[in-house]
């Protein structure tokens, strides 16, 4: 994870004699950087091409690689031209160590080891309760944006959920409402929580939209039965956490849902 030659200690130098250092990165993976409180700004310039409207500038959730325009998204974000609405689509962890495949990576005499399981990217964080740099889904704009009255419906098919997003700056932007789901009582080890579903809302200095995102019940509360050899969704409580990134300490609004009754399916 660490950047190539003495790139982290030309930063470093860079900074201590301004404070109002801006890095870019361009990456495909996350790299470690111990000098990230000590600049002004950071810029993950990794972005689809046009439309101009779809830079994702900042830190970034397309599709990693820049394109004949990089320069040219890079220079709109820097200038203001374009106001980024990046989602990062993995958690940037710490330090290589921390990373749920350290201990998995490369073949062990031609045989390959998943030891990780289920426990990828903020799974894996948030259940060992790691440090990160950066959380998934996380993305910074020069707007700012809340999320207030959350709602919930289920129906035997569906969990509807909707909220208010209200952008509170002075230009407009766009926000990713994030929609996870966390089962009360398990009967086997889970995830803390699972994203489950996201929409993107565009909007203009200081207006506000109830975004609405909707979710099958069997994709929102089953994990897999090995067992059965099928998908299962227990009789249980599942919480709803909504927000504009993974990080609880965002503020998450909450609400939850129940299952009355445990199935099992298989297919789509």
């Amino acid at each position: 994870m660490s950047l190539p030659g003495h790139m982290d200690a030309l930063i470093s130098a860079v900074a201590a004699a301004n404070p109002s250092t801006v890095v870019i990165i361009q990456s495909g993976t996350p790299v470690a950087m111990p000098w990230a409180a000590s600049v002004d700004g950071l810029l993950q310039a990794v972005s689809s091409p046009p439309p101009a409207q779809d830079y994702l500038g900042i830190l970034t959730g397309y599709q990693w690689y820049g394109g004949n325009e990089t320069g040219n998204a890079i220079a709109d974000i820097l200038f203001g031209t374009v106001n980024p609405s990046a989602k990062l689509p993995l958690s940037f962890p710490v330090r290589l160590q921390d990373n749920p495949t350290f201990l998995n990576y490369r073949t062990e005499r031609g045989r390959t080891l998943y030891g990780e399981d289920v426990y990828i990217g903020y799974r894996w964080y948030e259940m060992l309760d790691l440090p990160i740099l950066f959380p998934f889904g996380h993305g910074l704009s020069y707007t700012s944006f809340k999320f207030s009255d959350l709602t919930l419906s289920k129906s035997d098919k569906d969990v509807k959920v909707s909220v208010k997003v209200t952008n509170a700056g002075d230009r407009e932007g766009a926000e990713v409402v994030q929609v996870y789901v966390a089962q009360k009582n398990p009967s086997i080890r889970r995830p803390k929580k699972e994203l489950k579903g996201f929409k993107k809302v565009f909007l203009e200095k200081g207006e506000s939209k109830v975004v609405e995102v909707s979710i099958e019940v069997k994709y929102a509360a089953c994990f897999w039965d090995e067992i059965r050899n099928a998908w299962v969704v227990e009789k249980d409580n599942y919480e709803v956490l909504v927000g504009g990134s993974s990080d609880v300490k965002s503020g998450l609004l909450k609400d939850e849902f129940a299952v009355e009754k445990t199935s099992w399916w298989n297919g789509l």
